[in-house]
């Protein structure tokens, strides 16, 4: 080996890390359309299994929410799915600076207000952040490491 020539050293794999942003409309369907985005995203993350079921159901109960409070002056939500650090964080925000409330107590026939409860159980963590212009709902979940090769798009 010349003098010159070093041996080689194995490169680190940079840590995964990527998000998007997106603006829908401000109607029911929209969650529909937030799991189908959030469903294909995981997947070019390479993240797959039960976590995407769940991120799925986190992310339709958020933005169910979100139309809810913005009510019918809104005509916009926004959405942003983020991925670092093992973390998967989901973001929705909404014209409203009204903080949601976690009903505890909610009745076994009715037909909304467990969703913060569903929220709360499944993900690692979650928070709202007011501010000005409205408020941001978000929770994250602990990813698996992600297999090698696969890297975010």
């Amino acid at each position: 080996m010349s003098t010159r020539a070093r041996p080689v050293v194995a490169r680190l794999a940079p840590a995964v890390s990527a998000s998007v942003a997106y603006r829908i409309p401000s109607e029911p369907r929209s969650a529909g359309w937030a799991r189908r985005e959030l469903r294909w995203r995981l997947g070019q993350w390479g993240v797959v299994g039960e976590l995407v079921d769940v991120a799925e159901l986190l992310v339709s109960e958020l933005v169910a929410n979100a139309v809810r409070a913005q009510g019918e002056d809104g005509a916009w939500v926004g959405v942003r799915f983020g991925f670092s650090g093992g973390r998967l964080r989901l973001e929705v925000r909404d014209g409203s600076a009204e903080k949601p409330v976690m009903n505890d107590d909610v009745e076994e026939d009715a037909e909304c207000g467990r969703g913060l409860v569903l929220v709360d159980a499944l993900a690692s963590g979650w928070g709202v952040a007011v501010d000005g212009t409205g408020k941001v709902v978000w929770a994250e979940l602990a990813v698996p490491e992600v297999p090698c090769g696969t890297a975010p798009r």
